[in-house]
């Protein structure tokens, strides 16, 4: 099985910033998109960001020019830059890809095991 292992969750103050890493391990022959999501306690999981399969970047409105998902192809691995962190920011943060595994297999959905976020003073 591929695995999507997340780090860099944390407690920061508002204003302050962290930075998510997300490597995928095991079989992988390409990933075709990647992405963040998150859910706060009592809400349904959000896109907080993706990278589509034709390089485009799309963020939710309320992280847009604060967040900033990037990748390095080589480690198969997506970060995500939160900086001017806000208090609605706080979720367990998931990261997706979008990946085939051979050449021949079709496209899944795989999730990492979620990392918390907490902004508060």
């Amino acid at each position: 099985q591929v695995q999507l292992v997340e780090s860099g969750g944390g407690l920061v103050q508002p204003g302050g910033s962290l930075r998510l890493s997300c490597a995928a391990s095991g079989s992988i022959f390409r990933v075709e998109a990647m992405g963040w999501y998150r859910q706060a306690p009592g809400k349904q999981r959000e896109l907080v960001a993706v990278g589509t399969s034709n390089g485009r970047i799309n963020y939710e409105p309320s992280v847009k020019d604060r967040f900033t998902i990037s990748r390095d192809n080589s480690k198969n691995t997506v970060y995500l830059q939160m900086n001017s962190l806000k208090p609605e920011d706080t979720a367990v943060y998931y990261c997706n890809m979008i990946l085939r595994r051979s050449w021949d297999a079709d496209s899944r959905n795989y999730w990492g095991q979620g990392t918390q976020v907490t902004v508060s003073s």
